[in-house]
């Protein structure tokens, strides 16, 4: 399997390998029941990924002349979204959204997302001027993304194993994982209503143990200009620093997520 990793640094076969569980069913029906999705509308996926909860959206509203849009920042996440039959998938930065080639009159019902806005650190509220931009007036969104304490542990020592080096771990941490209090504030900001925020603890298997997720998440963002032998040392050095919380007696791995779910109603 070809790696096709782009120039972001995401590679679509790599996260379809180690990080399946980001789109696995368990952990995006609630996301998806928050959204409520119905026949006929119209749905834009911000941060589709490769694109398999979009098609499971496009699914539901496909009836009566619904459609789903997806954009992600990733080349490679596009191009696996369209081969997978993704039909309006585009590369997009969300946090300032152009226009997309789908008509300057069509608007929204809804914006979805999930597992992306936390990539969003350069500018959160960025994301939300840019659904009102596609939204209709009344318009909603919904989704999840790490929210306060989200790879509690992993992250520390990833922290800690940079700054004994010498480097700044806070300005190369590329994660937005805002508190309850924290998204509700940017979500009245930019005239969204807030119907629910909350903060969901979930243990999440890894297949590919710490090592692997490093690999997926953090070897192409936060250690993209190391070598690989110094990179393979941070993320070993960090995979035995969390091995007592996160490696159970029969050696299977596991982290802890928490994630942060919203929805909220565009108040003009």
């Amino acid at each position: 399997m070809a790696d096709n990793t782009d120039k972001t640094g995401w590679s679509a076969n790599l996260y379809n390998k180690n990080a399946p569980f980001v789109y696995s069913n368990a952990f995006t029906a609630p996301v998806l029941q928050m959204l409520s999705p119905q026949a006929g509308e119209r749905i834009i996926d911000f941060g589709c990924g490769s694109g398999e909860v979009t098609l499971e959206l496009e699914k539901i509203v496909k009836e009566k002349g619904g459609r789903v849009v997806g954009v992600d920042f990733s080349e490679s996440m596009i191009t696996q979204a369209r081969a997978r039959g993704l039909e309006h998938a585009y590369v997009a930065d969300i946090q300032d959204l152009p226009d997309l080639p789908i008509g300057a009159d069509i608007k929204f019902d809804a914006m979805f997302t999930n597992a992306a806005l936390h990539w969003c650190k350069r500018d959160p509220r960025g994301v939300l001027r840019s659904a009102k931009r596609v939204l209709k007036p009344g318009g909603r969104i919904a989704g999840e993304m790490g929210g306060f304490m989200n790879c509690i542990g992993i992250r520390g020592a990833l922290h800690k194993a940079l700054k004994t080096r010498g480097y700044d771990a806070g300005a190369m941490d590329p994660w937005y994982f805002p508190s309850v209090e924290d998204y509700t504030d940017i979500l009245r900001a930019e005239s969204f209503e807030p119907i629910e925020v909350t903060l969901t603890p979930r243990v999440t298997a890894l297949p590919a143990g710490v090592f692997g997720w490093l690999a997926v998440f953090v070897r192409p963002m936060i250690l993209k200009d190391f070598s690989d032998e110094e990179a393979a040392d941070i993320m070993k050095e960090v995979e035995e620093t969390c091995r007592i919380d996160c490696q159970d007696s029969q050696g299977r791995w596991q982290m802890m997520y928490m994630r942060l779910r919203f929805s909220a109603v565009w108040k003009q």
